[in-house]
């Protein structure tokens, strides 16, 4: 992927995020009982926020000096 590639990613990636972030906070301000679709939407989210520290460390690599 080239740098471009990466970057739109790297949007997308924050969006569902984001999005997820608002779906939990909906979902625990309603008093969903849903447990279970509430981990899953969290780990879900976990994952995103290891997939965007990976892209941001490709976009940003680490400067040895």
């Amino acid at each position: 992927m080239n740098e471009e590639e990466l970057r739109k990613r790297l949007d997308l990636l924050r969006t569902e995020h984001r999005d997820l972030d608002a779906a939990i906070d909906a979902l625990t301000g309603a008093g969903s009982t849903d447990q279970l679709q509430i981990a899953r939407l969290k780990k879900r989210k976990l994952k995103l926020r290891d997939q965007i520290a990976m892209v941001q460390d490709y976009l940003i690599p680490d400067i040895i000096a």
